[in-house]
């Protein structure tokens, strides 16, 4: 059954049941990827899911139900569960069903043009990546795999009060990836390039990042111990914030899981950083006019010049704050952020090491599952990078340690970089030079 008819069904059935209002939520999601290896198709995935949830006040109490099937028998199984569920519930303290907002702004990050791109094309691609990889003439790199992929996204909600949105998004990713050895050395590296047409992909720049970064780390030596001046390439520290983004969570704040609960107003970062979180930012991968509890969504600085201005809420965290929903629900009461990313400044990533002297430029962080605290916000993470002496990099080093405190490092940050980037995420961060990180190495 075709979902705005199944929804109208949905909705009579929960009437004639004495459920009302009632609200459902739904996605669907298409996937395909394809991955090349010398020249033959490695994998090949095309995948296609939807799902449902109901949501109803039944007896005073807000049950709900959830189905992956659009058909008669998940109308009244769906009906049936959240009539059963709401007469379980005994905490006064849920979630409203609510009329709309008064307006929701539109958001653009699908491309028709990339929805026709036909998996004939999406094949050739990878298999031209995988061509131009076999085709360096470097007999210090060995191709591994090329891949190509696509999503595309739609996420809705419907209501008896008069909501009724709607939102889909797509993107497409590739990426090749390769071993370099010279002698005893040898590196791993990768090239990724996304965005939402064909040209956002080529093939050339994907086989020659590639090819750049793993020839960069052969012949990599060690950082001697110590506490060292630190430049932290933009794809890095995205990753670093992505790990302990879940700080700023209002969610987390209340249940005693971030350092930042009730510190609003208060200097916690450096004055040149400003953290912002925009739902609204065009053809951002995390950009939606609406969050998964129907609330409009708005653009927000978390961090402004330095000072905590707000953490990121839901409808029921913002209730027990006193405040207004920032539109960050995730759904099942999660909070987390959109497109997230540091506001780039003026100089660029070769300046800032220019201006750092002596140090590290820290250009890959691993381990960030097991070697990161995200409620005290302690890291030490194994890393790669390069040495810097007196402005340049003299020599790519490698198997070293960095540790630090994500709280402490947002005070230290000394410069932010204009290489703002989103690495196929919607976290993102220009290269930032911090005043220092400690160093175990040699």
């Amino acid at each position: 059954m075709e979902m705005n008819a199944f929804i109208s069904r949905l909705f009579d059935a929960a009437k004639a049941a004495g459920i009302a209002p009632a609200e459902a939520s739904y996605t669907g999601k298409e996937s395909f990827s394809v991955r090349v290896r010398e020249g033959k198709i490695e994998d090949y995935q095309v995948s296609s899911r939807t799902a449902l949830t109901l949501r109803g006040v039944f007896g005073g109490r807000i049950g709900t139900a959830s189905t992956q099937a659009l058909d008669e028998e998940s109308v009244e199984l769906l009906i049936r569960g959240v009539a059963e569920s709401a007469e379980l519930i005994e905490d006064d303290d849920q979630d409203e069903i609510l009329p709309p907002d008064d307006h929701y702004d539109t958001v653009c990050n699908y491309s028709a043009a990339l929805s026709a791109v036909t998996a004939e094309e999406k094949i050739a691609l990878a298999m031209e990546i995988d061509r131009l990889m076999h085709a360096s003439g470097d007999e210090r790199l060995k191709p591994d795999d090329s891949l190509v992929a696509t999503s595309k996204e739609t996420m809705g909600i419907r209501n008896t009060l008069g909501l009724d949105l709607a939102h889909t998004s797509n993107m497409i990713y590739a990426y090749a990836s390769a071993l370099g050895r010279e002698g005893e050395h040898t590196a791993t590296g990768y090239k990724l390039l996304w965005g939402h047409d064909l040209s956002d992909v080529a093939a050339k720049a994907i086989a020659e990042g590639c090819e750049q970064d793993v020839l960069s780390k052969l012949n990599a030596g060690r950082m001697k111990s110590g506490e060292v001046t630190v430049v932290i390439k933009n794809s890095a520290m995205a990753d670093l914030l992505t790990t302990f983004s879940g700080v700023f969570s209002a969610d987390n704040a209340q249940k005693g899981l971030s350092l930042l609960a009730g510190r609003e107003g208060e200097t916690i970062a450096s004055p040149c950083v400003t953290l912002t979180d925009d739902p609204l930012l065009a053809w951002g991968l995390g950009s939606t006019p609406f969050d998964c509890e129907g609330a409009a969504t708005r653009k927000k600085n978390i961090i402004e010049k330095g000072t905590l201005k707000t953490l990121l809420h839901n409808r029921s965290t913002a209730k027990k704050a006193g405040v207004e929903t920032t539109g960050n629900s995730r759904g099942s009461g999660r909070v987390a952020p959109t497109n997230l990313f540091l506001v780039p400044g003026s100089l660029t990533c070769e300046e800032m090491l220019s201006n750092m002297g002596d140090g590290l430029y820290l250009t890959e962080v691993s381990g960030l599952h097991a070697g990161a605290n995200p409620i005290s916000g302690d890291f030490s993470l194994l890393s790669r990078g390069f040495e810097v002496k007196d402005g340049k990099i003299v020599r790519a080093v490698e198997q070293f340690t960095v540790a630090g405190n994500f709280y402490k490092l947002l005070g230290d940050i000394v410069s932010v970089g204009s290489d703002l980037t989103f690495e196929g995420s919607p976290v993102g961060c220009p290269s930032v030079r911090v005043k220092s990180l400690n160093v175990a190495g040699e």
